[in-house]
């Protein structure tokens, strides 16, 4: 098998086995633990960082985990829903795939510390950070199913990967419907589940 993902599974590793089940890639997980990343030589060469998760397509290796599934989509989604038929869909995918990292992620991340005890006692301000990107998304959403294009793909599991943790992390969704809607559609996928 020459696709291996460095990473647990309950990490950010997640989006990229998400990724790697959507596109139907024969891969390898090697679910090292984000506390023990230094103990692993493997993870080393393919992540000098030693952060989760890092891939080794043969002998390519990459880290940050929208960064694999971009690459992912690129080199193995042809003619699925994952190829991006122009620049400008490409473009989107990118933009929102980003704007995920930098507008929804560190919220979410504290909201759900705080649902595993580890709380930072910023709960309210984590979740006032949140008001306008998903007012964003919401509306974003209206009148569309995905997020680019017509069909499922990848902003869809980039977007909804980091959007999921809103789950564990008990944030109430209800004021974003669309929002609500879309993430379930998404999460309810069986490569989500897997």
């Amino acid at each position: 098998m020459s696709i291996t993902i460095y990473g647990m599974p309950q990490s950010r590793a997640a989006r990229c086995l998400w990724m790697a089940r959507e596109l139907g890639i024969e891969h390898a997980n090697d679910p090292v633990h984000f506390q023990k990343t230094r103990e692993s030589p493997a993870l080393r060469a393919a992540n000098p960082n030693q952060r989760i998760p890092a891939l080794v397509d043969g002998g390519f290796t990459l880290f940050e985990s929208l960064a694999i599934n971009l690459y992912l989509a690129r080199k193995y989604g042809a003619g699925t829903g994952f190829e991006s038929p122009t620049l400008e869909h490409e473009a989107l995918v990118t933009q929102w795939s980003f704007w995920a990292m930098t507008e929804l992620e560190k919220p979410l991340l504290g909201l759900l510390m705080s649902a595993f005890g580890r709380s930072d006692g910023k709960e309210e301000e984590h979740k006032a950070a949140l008001e306008r990107p998903l007012k964003v998304l919401d509306a974003h959403l209206t009148g569309r199913a995905w997020m680019v294009g017509t069909q499922f793909g990848t902003a869809d599991v980039n977007v909804a990967a980091v959007l999921s943790w809103a789950i564990p992390g008990k944030l109430d969704l209800s004021r974003w419907p669309r929002v609500a809607e879309w993430l379930g559609r998404c999460t309810a996928r069986p490569a989500f589940k897997g």
